[in-house]
């Protein structure tokens, strides 16, 4: 007789708590210094390895609900690509065609416009190479962050809210995961309060997108992996600018609200949200 999985009451509340323990404590020898506490020993790339709380509360959650069958999944659609090749390339090509309109209005208002040969590459890693530093991002920040948020947290959610509401309420413990950045990030520590709300306001639209390609493309992990990748390299590359950054987040606010009035906020895609 094959045993039942054992289920655990509230698995949302137990998800949040694993990914923001497991990420902030691995954070914490970056992040504690601002509040006193110092000579704690930080690993290369020790902001890209707690990007991992996420993706292992899922799987710790998943396993505990559920038995092997929640893990299995979760790798499942982390390589799910046929018949999703359309929101695959919609994922990796469109964060980049953004930030080429950018740096097009930058170049209409007379700022200086950096050389396309810096497109995807990193002012923080300059030894990655673009592919480099796009398969980084893809395997830290992309399957680190979204088998959590999208893989585990909003099939729960959308099970219980409507699409709009469960991106809204994804959006908030989202934020919070951010927190210790802003002791520590120096693009976070210097965002004073209005920069803090419109990087709140942009968090939101980013989900409202990404719970569209999840929706669209049928739970596929790998195409809502590769878009959070493809952001993070465009905005950070070293041929963005700060008119460029700021017209390609208006035009991410911009797709947000027209994938909502397109497909509409109960489902955010165009046949229905994706069951699991």
């Amino acid at each position: 007789m094959t045993a039942k999985p054992a289920q655990i009451r509230h698995p949302l509340v137990w998800y949040f708590a694993l990914a923001y323990g497991i990420s902030w404590l691995i954070w914490a020898p970056l992040w504690l210094p601002a509040l006193g506490v110092n000579g704690l020993p930080a690993l290369p790339f020790q902001h890209a390895l707690g990007a991992m709380g996420p993706i292992a509360a899922a799987f710790i959650v998943s396993a505990v609900d559920g038995g092997r069958a929640g893990p299995l999944d979760l790798l499942r659609r982390m390589v799910l690509w046929r018949g999703r090749v359309v929101w695959l390339l919609i994922a990796l090509f469109g964060p980049y065609a953004l930030l080429a309109l950018g740096l097009l209005v930058a170049g209409v208002f007379g700022a200086d416009v950096p050389k396309l040969a810096n497109l995807g590459r990193s002012t923080e890693f300059p030894q990655f190479s673009a592919l480099a530093f796009l398969a980084y991002n893809v395997f830290t920040f992309g399957f680190g962050e979204e088998v959590g948020w999208r893989g585990f947290a909003l099939p729960h959610l959308q099970q219980r809210h409507a699409a709009w509401l469960a991106t809204l309420w994804l959006a908030v413990g989202w934020a919070i995961w951010h927190a210790p950045l802003f002791l520590y990030r120096p693009e976070f520590v210097a965002m004073g309060l209005a920069g803090a709300v419109g990087w709140l306001f942009s968090l939101l639209t980013g989900a409202v997108l990404l719970t569209w390609l999840y929706n669209e493309s049928r739970g596929s992990l790998l195409v809502v992996a590769l878009f959070h990748a493809a952001v993070d390299v465009a905005f950070t590359s070293a041929a963005s600018s700060p008119i460029a950054v700021n017209t390609a987040g208006s035009l991410i606010t911009l797709c947000g609200i027209a994938v909502i009035v397109a497909v509409g906020p109960r489902h955010l895609a165009s046949q229905g949200r994706h069951p699991s």
